[in-house]
């Protein structure tokens, strides 16, 4: 049985928010409850000798599939028209950064900056015509780079 100082302290549960900063700037370009795809890989390269010894070397880094999942997006993000120019095939590769915020979303935890990326799928979009903003259930971004801060 929890006493109501445990309680106060410990509920509600915090949920915490991943950040989308699509220029750089330090605004907002849209919130998210989760996110996929933050993986580092490298591909490796088997060399054979004549004498049957195999070696391997690291290779090229693996291209990066980050999917930011169920968010709300200001009606001032950059997020509709850059996807609408990547569509036209003008692709516009961006650094970003995604930012891990505490429940009050004053304190980071930790910054993923991602290079050279660009969007490639946005579904399920819901647009609000009072406050002009949208939630979208899913946004990929396709990236060549990351890098990781602990803050």
């Amino acid at each position: 049985m929890a006493t109501a100082e445990y309680v106060n302290t410990h509920y509600p549960i915090p949920t915490y928010r991943f950040v989308l900063d699509i220029d750089g700037d330090g605004k907002t370009d849209g919130v998210f409850s989760s996110v996929s795809g933050l993986e580092l890989g490298i591909d490796t390269i088997e060399y054979k000798d004549g004498t049957g010894q195999a070696v391997q070397p690291p290779g090229q880094r693996q291209p990066l599939s980050i999917t930011l999942r169920r968010g709300t997006i200001p009606k001032d993000s950059p997020l509709f028209a850059w996807l609408y120019s990547v569509s036209e095939n003008k692709v516009d590769k961006k650094d970003c950064t995604i930012t891990l915020a505490d429940e009050s979303g004053a304190t980071n935890l930790v910054t993923w900056n991602i290079t050279d990326a660009f969007p490639v799928k946005l579904s399920g979009q819901n647009l609000d015509g009072s406050s002009g903003e949208g939630s979208v259930e899913e946004v990929v971004l396709t990236a060549d780079r990351l890098t990781v801060i602990f803050h």
